[in-house]
Protein backbone atom coordinates (compact mmCIF):
# COMPACT_ATOMS: atom_id res chain seq x y z
CA UNK A 1 0.00 0.00 0.00
CA UNK A 2 1.09 3.44 -0.73
CA UNK A 3 2.67 5.91 1.97
CA UNK A 4 -0.12 8.18 0.96
CA UNK A 5 -3.04 6.18 1.75
CA UNK A 6 -4.59 5.61 5.31
CA UNK A 7 -7.19 2.92 5.30
CA UNK A 8 -9.25 2.09 7.62
CA UNK A 9 -11.67 -0.63 8.77
CA UNK A 10 -13.74 -2.33 11.43
CA UNK A 11 -14.67 -5.38 12.96
CA UNK A 12 -18.32 -6.76 13.00
CA UNK A 13 -17.99 -8.01 16.49
CA UNK A 14 -20.88 -6.94 18.91
CA UNK A 15 -20.36 -4.18 21.20
CA UNK A 16 -22.45 -3.98 24.28
CA UNK A 17 -24.16 -0.80 23.94
CA UNK A 18 -27.05 -0.40 26.71
CA UNK A 19 -29.93 -1.14 25.61
CA UNK A 20 -32.92 1.25 25.12
CA UNK A 21 -36.54 0.13 25.90
CA UNK A 22 -37.91 2.18 22.77
CA UNK A 23 -40.08 1.25 19.67
CA UNK A 24 -37.30 2.18 17.47
CA UNK A 25 -35.15 -0.94 16.42
CA UNK A 26 -31.93 -0.14 18.40
CA UNK A 27 -29.06 -2.64 18.57
CA UNK A 28 -27.76 -3.20 22.11
CA UNK A 29 -24.12 -2.00 21.75
CA UNK A 30 -21.57 0.92 22.69
CA UNK A 31 -18.99 1.81 20.16
CA UNK A 32 -15.62 2.57 20.23
CA UNK A 33 -12.86 2.38 17.50
CA UNK A 34 -9.42 2.89 18.99
CA UNK A 35 -6.01 2.92 17.02
CA UNK A 36 -4.33 -0.52 17.12
CA UNK A 37 -0.97 -0.21 15.79
CA UNK A 38 0.43 -3.20 16.37
CA UNK A 39 -1.97 -5.22 13.88
CA UNK A 40 -1.54 -2.52 11.25
CA UNK A 41 0.95 -2.74 7.87
CA UNK A 42 3.56 -0.22 7.12
CA UNK A 43 1.26 3.22 6.06
CA UNK A 44 -2.18 1.70 7.63
CA UNK A 45 -4.00 2.28 10.65
CA UNK A 46 -6.56 -0.34 11.57
CA UNK A 47 -9.12 -0.03 13.84
CA UNK A 48 -11.04 -2.25 16.75
CA UNK A 49 -13.98 -2.22 18.50
CA UNK A 50 -14.23 -1.67 22.30
CA UNK A 51 -16.74 -0.38 24.81
CA UNK A 52 -16.23 3.21 25.72
CA UNK A 53 -20.01 4.06 27.68
CA UNK A 54 -22.35 2.62 29.40
CA UNK A 55 -25.17 5.67 29.60
CA UNK A 56 -28.46 4.80 28.77
CA UNK A 57 -30.10 7.20 26.21
CA UNK A 58 -33.29 8.81 27.71
CA UNK A 59 -35.83 10.29 25.80
CA UNK A 60 -39.24 12.06 26.44
CA UNK A 61 -42.62 11.38 24.98
CA UNK A 62 -42.86 12.14 21.25
CA UNK A 63 -43.20 16.50 20.37
CA UNK A 64 -44.45 18.28 17.63
CA UNK A 65 -42.65 21.30 15.34
CA UNK A 66 -41.98 24.44 16.70
CA UNK A 67 -43.02 22.91 20.27
CA UNK A 68 -41.36 25.10 23.25
CA UNK A 69 -38.98 23.88 25.63
CA UNK A 70 -40.88 22.05 28.19
CA UNK A 71 -39.99 23.25 31.32
CA UNK A 72 -42.05 21.21 33.86
CA UNK A 73 -40.32 18.11 32.41
CA UNK A 74 -38.95 16.10 35.70
CA UNK A 75 -35.49 16.27 35.39
CA UNK A 76 -33.18 13.25 34.01
CA UNK A 77 -29.34 13.00 34.37
CA UNK A 78 -27.60 13.42 31.04
CA UNK A 79 -25.91 11.01 28.53
CA UNK A 80 -22.33 12.19 28.87
CA UNK A 81 -19.73 11.08 26.08
CA UNK A 82 -16.09 12.31 27.02
CA UNK A 83 -13.37 13.88 24.24
CA UNK A 84 -10.72 12.40 25.55
CA UNK A 85 -7.79 14.97 24.87
CA UNK A 86 -5.82 14.57 28.49
CA UNK A 87 -6.02 17.64 30.31
CA UNK A 88 -7.78 19.38 27.62
CA UNK A 89 -10.92 16.26 27.74
CA UNK A 90 -14.81 17.70 27.93
CA UNK A 91 -18.14 16.19 28.05
CA UNK A 92 -20.85 15.80 25.60
CA UNK A 93 -23.95 16.53 27.39
CA UNK A 94 -26.98 15.05 25.15
CA UNK A 95 -30.27 14.86 26.45
CA UNK A 96 -33.70 16.40 26.46
CA UNK A 97 -34.58 19.94 28.61
CA UNK A 98 -30.94 20.21 29.24
CA UNK A 99 -31.06 23.85 29.09
CA UNK A 100 -33.05 23.65 32.46
CA UNK A 101 -30.12 22.10 34.28
CA UNK A 102 -28.45 25.09 35.16
CA UNK A 103 -25.61 23.26 36.38
CA UNK A 104 -24.44 21.77 33.40
CA UNK A 105 -23.35 24.92 31.87
CA UNK A 106 -22.59 26.74 35.16
CA UNK A 107 -19.89 24.57 36.24
CA UNK A 108 -17.59 25.16 32.80
CA UNK A 109 -17.91 29.20 32.97
CA UNK A 110 -14.79 30.38 33.93
CA UNK A 111 -15.00 33.69 35.39
CA UNK A 112 -17.81 36.06 35.89
CA UNK A 113 -18.36 37.50 32.20
CA UNK A 114 -19.93 35.53 29.47
CA UNK A 115 -20.57 36.85 25.97
CA UNK A 116 -23.13 34.45 24.05
CA UNK A 117 -22.89 34.68 20.40
CA UNK A 118 -25.85 33.32 18.62
CA UNK A 119 -28.29 34.28 15.48
CA UNK A 120 -31.27 35.77 14.11
CA UNK A 121 -33.61 33.11 14.11
CA UNK A 122 -32.08 30.87 17.22
CA UNK A 123 -32.21 33.91 19.78
CA UNK A 124 -35.75 34.35 19.70
CA UNK A 125 -36.32 30.94 20.90
CA UNK A 126 -33.54 30.08 22.98
CA UNK A 127 -31.34 33.35 23.94
CA UNK A 128 -33.49 33.98 26.70
CA UNK A 129 -33.51 30.68 28.44
CA UNK A 130 -29.46 30.07 27.90
CA UNK A 131 -29.32 33.42 29.56
CA UNK A 132 -30.98 31.95 32.42
CA UNK A 133 -29.48 28.88 32.75
CA UNK A 134 -26.63 30.90 32.83
CA UNK A 135 -27.24 33.26 35.88
CA UNK A 136 -29.47 31.19 37.59
CA UNK A 137 -28.73 31.34 41.45
CA UNK A 138 -25.31 32.91 40.24
CA UNK A 139 -25.83 36.41 40.24
CA UNK A 140 -22.08 37.40 40.10
CA UNK A 141 -22.52 36.11 36.19
CA UNK A 142 -23.01 38.84 33.90
CA UNK A 143 -23.86 37.70 30.11
CA UNK A 144 -23.66 39.95 27.19
CA UNK A 145 -24.55 38.86 23.87
CA UNK A 146 -24.44 39.27 19.97
CA UNK A 147 -26.81 38.78 17.44
CA UNK A 148 -25.27 37.52 13.97
CA UNK A 149 -26.98 37.22 10.57
CA UNK A 150 -28.27 33.69 9.88
CA UNK A 151 -26.63 31.91 7.17
CA UNK A 152 -23.31 30.15 5.70
CA UNK A 153 -23.14 33.49 3.37
CA UNK A 154 -22.41 35.35 6.28
CA UNK A 155 -19.67 33.24 7.81
CA UNK A 156 -16.96 35.46 6.71
CA UNK A 157 -14.19 38.15 8.53
CA UNK A 158 -16.89 41.02 8.63
CA UNK A 159 -19.67 39.13 10.70
CA UNK A 160 -16.56 37.54 12.63
CA UNK A 161 -15.42 41.41 13.30
CA UNK A 162 -19.21 42.14 15.04
CA UNK A 163 -18.46 38.88 17.65
CA UNK A 164 -14.81 40.99 18.27
CA UNK A 165 -16.42 44.44 18.40
CA UNK A 166 -18.88 43.28 21.04
CA UNK A 167 -16.29 41.23 23.09
CA UNK A 168 -13.90 44.93 23.02
CA UNK A 169 -16.92 47.34 23.59
CA UNK A 170 -17.81 44.79 26.86
CA UNK A 171 -14.66 44.81 27.79
CA UNK A 172 -14.65 41.26 28.07
CA UNK A 173 -10.67 39.84 29.53
CA UNK A 174 -9.25 36.98 29.37
CA UNK A 175 -11.30 34.87 32.09
CA UNK A 176 -14.31 35.56 29.88
CA UNK A 177 -16.30 32.84 28.70
CA UNK A 178 -17.79 32.37 25.13
CA UNK A 179 -20.88 30.48 24.38
CA UNK A 180 -21.72 29.42 20.91
CA UNK A 181 -25.91 29.08 20.53
CA UNK A 182 -26.42 27.93 17.18
CA UNK A 183 -25.74 25.82 14.24
CA UNK A 184 -22.45 24.79 12.66
CA UNK A 185 -21.75 28.63 11.38
CA UNK A 186 -22.47 29.82 14.71
CA UNK A 187 -20.75 27.17 16.51
CA UNK A 188 -17.45 27.55 13.79
CA UNK A 189 -17.38 31.15 13.96
CA UNK A 190 -17.95 31.88 17.99
CA UNK A 191 -15.29 28.93 18.23
CA UNK A 192 -12.82 30.86 15.77
CA UNK A 193 -13.50 34.23 17.98
CA UNK A 194 -12.50 32.80 21.02
CA UNK A 195 -9.57 31.10 19.68
CA UNK A 196 -8.56 34.44 18.88
CA UNK A 197 -9.69 36.63 21.47
CA UNK A 198 -7.04 38.39 23.57
CA UNK A 199 -5.04 34.79 21.96
CA UNK A 200 -7.64 32.47 23.48
CA UNK A 201 -10.72 32.54 25.90
CA UNK A 202 -12.83 29.68 27.07
CA UNK A 203 -15.90 28.90 25.07
CA UNK A 204 -18.86 26.18 25.08
CA UNK A 205 -21.35 24.90 22.43
CA UNK A 206 -24.86 25.02 22.41
CA UNK A 207 -26.07 23.10 18.96
CA UNK A 208 -29.54 23.54 18.03
CA UNK A 209 -29.07 21.52 14.84
CA UNK A 210 -28.74 18.11 13.94
CA UNK A 211 -25.50 18.94 11.61
CA UNK A 212 -23.71 20.65 14.92
CA UNK A 213 -24.96 18.23 17.55
CA UNK A 214 -24.00 15.43 15.66
CA UNK A 215 -20.64 16.76 13.79
CA UNK A 216 -19.60 20.34 13.78
CA UNK A 217 -19.78 20.75 17.67
CA UNK A 218 -17.53 18.58 18.38
CA UNK A 219 -14.17 18.36 17.73
CA UNK A 220 -12.53 21.85 18.03
CA UNK A 221 -12.35 22.78 14.34
CA UNK A 222 -13.44 26.17 14.14
CA UNK A 223 -13.32 29.18 11.09
CA UNK A 224 -14.87 30.73 8.64
CA UNK A 225 -15.29 30.77 4.47
CA UNK A 226 -13.00 32.53 1.90
CA UNK A 227 -14.73 33.38 -1.53
CA UNK A 228 -12.21 30.76 -2.66
CA UNK A 229 -13.30 28.24 -0.19
CA UNK A 230 -14.76 26.77 2.68
CA UNK A 231 -13.31 26.69 6.06
CA UNK A 232 -10.42 28.21 4.78
CA UNK A 233 -9.37 30.47 7.37
CA UNK A 234 -9.48 28.80 10.95
CA UNK A 235 -8.37 27.36 14.11
CA UNK A 236 -8.41 24.10 15.88
CA UNK A 237 -9.62 25.13 19.28
CA UNK A 238 -11.50 22.72 21.49
CA UNK A 239 -14.66 23.99 23.99
CA UNK A 240 -14.89 23.37 27.77
CA UNK A 241 -18.28 21.23 26.90
CA UNK A 242 -20.68 20.36 24.15
CA UNK A 243 -24.25 20.78 25.55
CA UNK A 244 -27.25 18.52 23.06
CA UNK A 245 -30.52 19.57 24.53
CA UNK A 246 -32.17 17.56 21.78
CA UNK A 247 -35.66 19.95 22.46
CA UNK A 248 -33.99 22.46 20.62
CA UNK A 249 -34.49 20.12 18.03
CA UNK A 250 -38.62 20.83 17.94
CA UNK A 251 -37.81 23.97 16.03
CA UNK A 252 -35.51 23.17 13.28
CA UNK A 253 -37.11 23.33 9.72
CA UNK A 254 -37.32 19.57 7.99
CA UNK A 255 -34.92 21.15 5.92
CA UNK A 256 -32.63 21.44 7.98
CA UNK A 257 -33.35 17.96 9.86
CA UNK A 258 -32.65 16.45 6.70
CA UNK A 259 -29.27 18.39 6.12
CA UNK A 260 -28.20 16.61 9.65
CA UNK A 261 -28.64 13.27 8.45
CA UNK A 262 -26.26 13.55 5.96
CA UNK A 263 -23.58 13.59 8.26
CA UNK A 264 -25.16 11.04 10.66
CA UNK A 265 -25.02 8.46 7.39
CA UNK A 266 -20.98 9.21 6.97
CA UNK A 267 -20.58 8.21 10.37
CA UNK A 268 -22.38 4.27 9.16
CA UNK A 269 -20.17 4.47 5.74
CA UNK A 270 -17.07 4.58 6.76
CA UNK A 271 -16.39 2.96 10.38
CA UNK A 272 -19.85 1.57 11.29
CA UNK A 273 -21.46 -0.98 9.26
CA UNK A 274 -24.15 -2.17 11.86
CA UNK A 275 -24.79 2.03 12.41
CA UNK A 276 -25.67 2.15 8.82
CA UNK A 277 -27.81 -0.57 9.09
CA UNK A 278 -29.94 0.88 11.92
CA UNK A 279 -30.28 3.95 9.59
CA UNK A 280 -31.50 1.73 6.94
CA UNK A 281 -34.47 0.48 9.35
CA UNK A 282 -34.95 4.06 11.11
CA UNK A 283 -34.53 7.10 8.29
CA UNK A 284 -38.38 7.48 8.55
CA UNK A 285 -38.28 7.51 12.37
CA UNK A 286 -35.48 10.36 12.28
CA UNK A 287 -37.22 12.63 9.67
CA UNK A 288 -40.23 11.94 11.88
CA UNK A 289 -38.37 13.64 15.04
CA UNK A 290 -39.10 10.51 16.90
CA UNK A 291 -37.00 11.27 20.45
CA UNK A 292 -35.97 8.10 20.56
CA UNK A 293 -34.32 7.82 17.51
CA UNK A 294 -32.49 10.44 17.44
CA UNK A 295 -31.35 10.63 20.82
CA UNK A 296 -29.40 7.49 19.91
CA UNK A 297 -28.24 8.92 16.32
CA UNK A 298 -26.77 11.52 17.91
CA UNK A 299 -25.24 9.41 20.92
CA UNK A 300 -23.53 7.06 18.66
CA UNK A 301 -22.38 9.94 16.22
CA UNK A 302 -21.13 11.47 18.86
CA UNK A 303 -18.99 8.54 20.06
CA UNK A 304 -17.96 8.08 16.73
CA UNK A 305 -17.01 11.63 16.49
CA UNK A 306 -14.83 11.77 20.11
CA UNK A 307 -12.79 8.62 19.35
CA UNK A 308 -11.87 9.94 16.01
CA UNK A 309 -11.04 13.26 17.87
CA UNK A 310 -9.44 11.99 20.75
CA UNK A 311 -7.02 9.57 18.13
CA UNK A 312 -6.07 12.32 15.57
CA UNK A 313 -7.22 15.69 16.74
CA UNK A 314 -5.83 18.05 14.10
CA UNK A 315 -6.27 15.86 11.49
CA UNK A 316 -3.20 14.60 10.11
CA UNK A 317 -4.12 10.79 9.92
CA UNK A 318 -7.71 8.97 10.61
CA UNK A 319 -9.57 12.19 11.36
CA UNK A 320 -9.83 13.41 7.72
CA UNK A 321 -11.63 9.71 6.78
CA UNK A 322 -14.99 12.23 9.23
CA UNK A 323 -14.77 14.02 5.29
CA UNK A 324 -16.08 11.47 3.28
CA UNK A 325 -17.68 13.49 0.54
CA UNK A 326 -17.05 16.87 1.62
CA UNK A 327 -13.95 17.57 -0.74
CA UNK A 328 -16.93 17.82 -3.43
CA UNK A 329 -18.88 18.79 -1.06
CA UNK A 330 -17.42 21.81 -0.54
CA UNK A 331 -16.95 22.49 -4.27
CA UNK A 332 -20.72 22.52 -4.77
CA UNK A 333 -21.24 25.04 -1.62
CA UNK A 334 -18.23 27.17 -2.97
CA UNK A 335 -19.08 27.03 -6.50
CA UNK A 336 -22.79 27.22 -6.53
CA UNK A 337 -22.69 29.85 -3.99
CA UNK A 338 -22.25 30.27 0.15
CA UNK A 339 -25.63 29.18 1.73
CA UNK A 340 -27.75 27.80 -1.68
CA UNK A 341 -27.79 24.42 -0.55
CA UNK A 342 -27.11 23.06 3.12
CA UNK A 343 -24.17 22.26 4.23
CA UNK A 344 -25.50 18.67 4.89
CA UNK A 345 -27.45 18.52 1.11
CA UNK A 346 -23.74 19.42 -0.30
CA UNK A 347 -22.24 16.28 1.41
CA UNK A 348 -25.24 14.14 0.47
CA UNK A 349 -24.14 14.98 -3.27
CA UNK A 350 -20.35 15.08 -2.60
CA UNK A 351 -21.04 11.17 -0.57
CA UNK A 352 -22.92 10.05 -4.10
CA UNK A 353 -19.69 11.45 -6.11
CA UNK A 354 -17.39 9.84 -3.51
CA UNK A 355 -18.75 6.71 -3.43
CA UNK A 356 -19.04 6.55 -7.63
CA UNK A 357 -15.33 7.22 -7.60
CA UNK A 358 -14.69 4.30 -5.52
CA UNK A 359 -16.82 1.79 -7.43
CA UNK A 360 -15.41 3.00 -10.87
CA UNK A 361 -11.55 2.34 -9.05
CA UNK A 362 -13.53 -1.52 -8.28
CA UNK A 363 -12.81 -0.64 -4.37
CA UNK A 364 -16.80 -1.08 -3.66
CA UNK A 365 -18.99 -3.53 -5.30
CA UNK A 366 -22.62 -2.53 -6.85
CA UNK A 367 -24.92 -2.95 -3.62
CA UNK A 368 -23.21 -0.31 -1.63
CA UNK A 369 -23.68 2.16 -4.40
CA UNK A 370 -27.23 1.47 -4.27
CA UNK A 371 -27.56 1.42 -0.56
CA UNK A 372 -25.80 4.96 -0.15
CA UNK A 373 -28.36 6.46 -3.05
CA UNK A 374 -31.43 4.70 -1.64
CA UNK A 375 -30.64 6.18 2.25
CA UNK A 376 -29.96 9.69 0.88
CA UNK A 377 -32.76 9.76 -1.12
CA UNK A 378 -35.06 8.52 1.67
CA UNK A 379 -33.97 11.17 3.71
CA UNK A 380 -34.78 13.72 1.43
CA UNK A 381 -31.40 14.70 0.38
CA UNK A 382 -30.14 15.32 -3.23
CA UNK A 383 -28.18 12.92 -5.40
CA UNK A 384 -26.47 15.22 -7.83
CA UNK A 385 -24.93 18.20 -7.50
CA UNK A 386 -26.57 21.75 -8.94
CA UNK A 387 -26.84 21.65 -12.90
CA UNK A 388 -24.52 24.87 -12.62
CA UNK A 389 -21.72 22.92 -11.37
CA UNK A 390 -19.24 22.11 -14.65
CA UNK A 391 -16.18 19.71 -14.14
CA UNK A 392 -13.57 22.85 -14.48
CA UNK A 393 -15.38 24.63 -11.49
CA UNK A 394 -14.97 21.33 -9.26
CA UNK A 395 -11.46 21.12 -10.31
CA UNK A 396 -10.24 24.53 -9.74
CA UNK A 397 -12.03 24.59 -6.32
CA UNK A 398 -10.97 20.73 -4.98
CA UNK A 399 -7.51 22.33 -6.17
CA UNK A 400 -7.58 24.73 -3.22
CA UNK A 401 -9.04 21.86 -0.64
CA UNK A 402 -7.15 21.22 2.76
CA UNK A 403 -6.53 17.77 2.03
CA UNK A 404 -4.22 19.31 -0.70
CA UNK A 405 -0.31 17.77 0.08
CA UNK A 406 2.39 19.33 -2.00
CA UNK A 407 -0.29 19.37 -4.95
CA UNK A 408 -1.68 16.17 -4.82
CA UNK A 409 -5.85 15.92 -3.96
CA UNK A 410 -6.23 13.55 -1.23
CA UNK A 411 -10.03 12.08 -1.02
CA UNK A 412 -11.35 10.10 1.53
CA UNK A 413 -12.98 7.09 -0.54
CA UNK A 414 -14.70 3.68 0.75
CA UNK A 415 -12.64 0.38 -0.20
CA UNK A 416 -13.91 -3.43 1.11
CA UNK A 417 -16.90 -3.98 2.82
CA UNK A 418 -19.12 -1.34 4.42
CA UNK A 419 -17.72 0.65 6.92
CA UNK A 420 -14.33 0.64 5.43
CA UNK A 421 -12.46 3.32 3.99
CA UNK A 422 -9.24 4.88 2.78
CA UNK A 423 -8.09 8.64 2.88
CA UNK A 424 -5.49 8.65 -0.03
CA UNK A 425 -4.10 10.06 -2.93
CA UNK A 426 -3.46 7.34 -4.61
CA UNK A 427 -6.24 6.23 -7.13
CA UNK A 428 -6.27 6.68 -10.61
CA UNK A 429 -7.21 10.28 -12.41
CA UNK A 430 -9.23 8.72 -14.77
CA UNK A 431 -11.57 7.50 -12.57
CA UNK A 432 -12.29 10.99 -10.76
CA UNK A 433 -12.05 12.88 -14.26
CA UNK A 434 -14.53 10.04 -15.09
CA UNK A 435 -17.03 10.96 -11.84
CA UNK A 436 -16.84 14.50 -12.72
CA UNK A 437 -17.92 13.87 -16.02
CA UNK A 438 -20.80 11.68 -15.49
CA UNK A 439 -22.31 14.35 -12.57
CA UNK A 440 -21.56 17.91 -13.67
CA UNK A 441 -21.28 19.40 -17.14
CA UNK A 442 -17.62 19.59 -18.95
Amino acid sequence: MAANTISLSISSTSRNLSSLQTRVLIPPRTICFPLSSSKSKPGELSLSSTTISKSRVRAGASQLVNEPLNENRPMTSPTIVEVDLGSRSYPIYIGAGLLNQSQLLQRHVHGKRVLVVTNERVAPLYLDKTVDALTRGNPNVTVESVILPDGEKYKDMDTLMKVFDKAIESRLDRRCTFVALGGGVIGDMCGYAAASYLRGVNFIQIPTTVMAQVDSSVGGKTGINHRLGKNLIGAFYQPQCVLVDTDTLNTLPDREMASGLAEVIKYGLIRDAEFFEWQEKNIEALLARDPAALAYAIKRSCQNKADVVSQDEKESGVRATLNLGHTFGHAIETGFGYGEWLHGEAVAAGTVMAVDMSYRLGWIDDSIVERVNNILKRAKLPTTPPESMTVSMFKSIMAVDKKVADGLLRLILLKGPLGNCVFTGDYDREALDATLRAFSKS
